[in-house]
């Protein structure tokens, strides 16, 4: 799956590169991007509310769902940031979901996608995004640097997710000071809250430590809390919820 998922990012990156230097340009006229790592630096559990209509794993979760109004609910429940998934094949998002959530709320907006090439970087800030994600599982140490520079050039945090303590390791060396780790295996899409506790202990010193997928209440928000997360990003427990907001509120008040 993952590899369709990618094959359909690959099919469409050819375009993105051929208007890099138009990005580059359109980006300098951007307004500056909010703090993605700063929000997610306070006390207390930070949570990073994703708007998400489908997934290859669980296919359509909630197909109508308002941009807008998502992440206006978000923010009602103390969620510090938000993720927006643009990848339209898989998970029926698009740009214009990202612009319209990031315009409702004063939440910076991480744009959640398969990033393989600077040219997607700079798509992401002309999007809106203040932040990118940067799979380690889908790149080399070189393109995964090249990355993270492209992102600091355009004034973007950078997500950097792993699903192993290798793949920490190698965030880790390339200089990430945001890290995930995806409890999610992305060969075989089985979810494991274990896999962020097991990788915590090789986080001590970034900045910003994230756990992501798996959060389905509050019992769960406080067992990675205990594993030392600052942050957890949630996707399909907000996206199936009837009052989003205080799903949120749950989350944050479990620790």
């Amino acid at each position: 799956m993952l590899d369709k998922v990618l094959s359909s990012v690959r099919l469409r990156l050819p375009e993105v590169k051929a208007r890099q230097d138009q990005l580059r340009e359109a980006a300098a006229g951007m307004p500056p991007p909010r703090d993605f790592a700063g929000a997610l630096s306070g006390s207390g559990l930070s949570i990073i509310a994703e708007f998400k209509r489908a997934s290859p794993s669980k296919g359509v979760i909630n197909a109508g769902m308002d941009p807008s109004e998502q992440a206006t609910a978000f923010e009602a429940g103390g969620a510090s940031a938000m993720s927006v998934l643009t990848e339209p094949d898989h998970f029926i998002g698009s740009p214009d979901d990202l612009r319209m959530a990031r315009s409702a709320t004063s939440l910076p907006a991480l744009r959640k996608d398969f990033t393989l090439d600077t040219a997607h970087v700079w798509e992401a800030r002309v999007m809106g995004a203040d932040a990118v994600l940067l799979i380690v599982a889908i790149l080399d140490d070189a393109l995964l640097a090249r990355l993270l520079g492209a992102a600091r050039e355009a004034g973007l945090a950078a997500l950097v997710e792993v699903h192993s303590r290798q793949e920490a390791e190698r965030a880790i060396d390339a200089g990430a000071r945001v890290v995930g780790v995806n409890n999610r295996d992305l060969r075989t899409f089985d979810v494991d809250l274990a896999t962020s506790e097991q990788i915590a202990p090789l986080l001590a010193g970034v900045d910003v430590r994230i756990a992501e997928s798996g959060v389905k209440g509050p019992e769960d928000a406080a067992r990675l809390r205990a594993a030392g997360y600052d942050a957890l990003l949630v996707g399909e427990y907000l996206s199936r919820s009837a009052d989003p907001a205080g799903a949120i509120s749950g989350l944050r008040g479990a620790v």
